[in-house]
């Protein structure tokens, strides 16, 4: 069985029919389907995951989208997150707690990517799959902070740092937001990322003074990376390079689809997550 939905929301930039044929197909959840959990990056929370969970969820998919350490509405401030693993314990927990035998499908999106990867080094039983939705994609061999420092990202526009605390910080500009993540969008998610947004970290000093991933354990997870080609903060070349160093099962694209494919490729995403969730039960 299928949910049938409109391919895109209201907003978008349309895009030429051989593209993204309307409608969408969404598939519902097969017997034994994997739980999916979403996880959100820099600056968000699992509030931005709101549109894709509420199709995954009508289609009979189980579905989480937790907030991260002082991300979404986590009562947390950053300073109470003062390391990557602090940060990304609210995922941890949430893996760690699944039932003797269920396993998870995990979707980072950008910095969650790093989120997922940790998670899948510490629980690789729990993780029927890691997808990364133009996320980075640490690989086996480097430092885990390797492919967010080699990402040449030059221009933040107004966005604000702060490298005299610790954890050093950023908090992402309204036209960054608009300009590089959200150029596709919809206006109303747009605004709605003005109201939720908080101070991250990317904790790059933490991340590189850990030991790479493990080929036994993240290595051993099966992968599929989502590629987004309008990103224009995480470019295509870019997620292509990451692939390139680290293998996958599985590539799968998306036309058309800004930073924040979960609202500028809404469909597209939800089909295909539902479709990994299904296939790597």
């Amino acid at each position: 069985m299928y949910l049938l939905t409109t391919a895109r929301g209201h907003g978008e930039k349309p895009l030429a029919s051989t593209m993204s044929p309307p409608p969408a197909i969404i598939p519902t959840a097969a017997e034994g389907a994997a739980r999916i959990i979403l996880v959100h990056g820099t600056g968000h929370g699992g509030w931005c995951w709101y549109r894709v969970a509420t199709l995954l969820r009508a289609a009979g998919h189980r579905v989480d989208a937790p907030d991260l350490a002082a991300s979404g509405a986590d009562a947390r401030r950053l300073r109470d997150a003062p390391t990557f693993e602090d940060y990304t314990r609210p995922l941890l927990d949430l893996l760690q707690a699944l039932p003797d035998g269920e396993r998870a499908v995990l979707v980072g999106h950008s910095f969650g990517g790093m989120s997922v990867a940790l998670a899948a080094e510490a629980f690789p039983d729990k993780v029927a799959a890691a997808v990364f939705v133009t996320a980075f994609l640490p690989d086996c061999t480097n430092p885990r902070s390797h492919v967010i420092e080699k990402l040449t990202l030059t221009d933040w526009m107004d966005s604000v740092t702060d490298a005299e605390h610790d954890p050093p910080s950023v908090f992402l500009g309204p036209e960054f937001l608009r300009e590089k993540l959200y150029q596709l969008s919809p206006p109303e998610d747009y605004t709605l990322s003005q109201s939720l947004a908080r101070v991250s970290s990317h904790y790059v000093a933490d991340l590189r003074g850990q030991p790479p991933f493990s080929e036994a354990r993240y290595g051993a997870v099966r992968k599929v990376y989502v590629v987004c080609d309008q990103d224009q903060a995480m470019l295509e070349p870019y997620q292509r390079a990451m692939i390139a160093g680290c293998p996958v099962a599985e590539v799968r694209a998306i036309a058309g689809a800004d930073h924040m494919a979960m609202f500028s490729a809404l469909a597209e995403l939800a089909g295909h997550l539902a479709d990994v969730a299904n296939t790597y039960a």
